[in-house]
């Protein structure tokens, strides 16, 4: 058996997420079918990040198991012949055995965009997040910085969440303007179920004047969701990459990893 990386890139607007649902048509189970006609196998995949509806990737990771003999860097292009045009995957390779796509990482990188003009762009409509308020990206930055370091991130967990461990390591947390172009860029060891897309809202709400800057440490010190503002919108959000050693912009210690999480403790 070989085990085979895939970097994929997937516009979310059709599909219920990441993960294969009895429901819906999920990324996986498009991915997983193409795989399967390709090498004549059973294939499952395994993701590095279960993905939300709606919500995009640049560098979604996930790897399977074959004893097919196509070699590692074609089955990216062997399979994107067989996928729908707002699924790609942009890259492929063998990988060592004992390589995980979920539990071998380190780190992942977010963005959130959001658009602050008086009417919603048509042709961002489905990676932005329309804001009619001007948002204030130097007060957001200067709220952003609290996310910096270790912390009980457990506010940040949408509701209903059954997590055990909340203290996660945020090492980058940028906002920066392009035009009406606002753009949140996170990077840590691990993100709790819509705890982007809170952190988005709650900068969001503080840049446009509805919340009061400090949310972030008061929620934080406090634990309560309530400090916060509103869930961002999924179509808002991409996953931009899945790191296996610390990039460069991660310039504080990191604890050391935990034993493989259960199933309830992986982000979305």
């Amino acid at each position: 058996m070989r085990r085979i990386h895939l970097t994929i890139e997937y516009d979310g607007t059709n599909y219920a997420g990441w993960q294969r649902q009895s429901n819906a048509l999920a990324v996986q189970q498009v991915l997983e079918e193409a795989l399967s006609r390709l090498t004549g196998e059973r294939v499952v995949l395994h993701g590095a990040s279960r993905t939300d509806a709606g919500v995009h990737a640049l560098g979604q990771s996930a790897h399977f198991d074959t004893q097919s003999r196509i070699p590692g860097e074609k089955f990216s292009y062997a399979v994107n012949t067989m996928l729908p045009p707002d699924i790609r995957v942009s890259a492929s390779e063998d990988a060592d055995p004992n390589f995980h796509a979920r539990f071998s990482t380190v780190g992942k990188r977010y963005r959130y965009l959001f658009y602050d003009a008086h009417h919603a762009g048509a042709l961002n409509r489905l990676t932005h997040a329309h804001s009619i308020y001007p948002l204030n990206e130097r007060l957001m930055q200067a709220e952003a910085n609290a996310l910096i370091g270790t912390h009980d991130f457990a506010a940040f967990a949408a509701s209903g969440s059954v997590v055990r461990d909340t203290v996660r390591t945020i090492w980058r947390a940028d906002v920066t303007r392009q035009g009406h172009d606002v753009m949140l860029i996170v990077e840590g060891s691990g993100f709790l179920y819509n705890m982007v897309r809170i952190i988005a809202g709650t900068l969001r709400d503080i840049g446009s004047g509805k919340l009061e800057p400090g949310a972030l440490i008061r929620a934080i010190e406090t634990g309560d969701r309530l400090d916060l503002g509103v869930t961002a919108p999924a179509h808002g959000l991409t996953l931009m990459e899945v790191f296996y050693r610390l990039p460069e912009t991660c310039a504080i210690p990191v604890p050391p990893k935990r034993a493989y999480p259960a199933p309830d403790e992986e982000e979305a």
